[in-house]
């Protein structure tokens, strides 16, 4: 579910930014939780891909804010 190509992101508008920022923040932190529990997480892999994908919206987010300025 973590992998969004950087052109999916630009296309979506700020409320489904937000809502696919919180649904990835929600889905580190289960598997952090899992990780600190002492099970092994499904994919470990995918702990990298999700904190990507995170950086990427942020970063489109705050694009976004300083054409709003301009």
């Amino acid at each position: 579910m973590a992998i969004i190509k950087l052109n999916e992101i630009k296309q979506m508008n700020e409320k489904a930014l937000a809502d696919k920022l919180d649904e990835l923040r929600n889905e580190l932190i289960s598997i952090n939780a899992q990780v600190a529990m002492g099970t092994l997480p499904e994919n470990p892999g995918k702990i990298k891909e999700i904190k990507r994908t995170v950086a990427k919206i942020l970063t489109i987010k705050k694009l976004k804010e300083g054409e709003d300025k301009v």
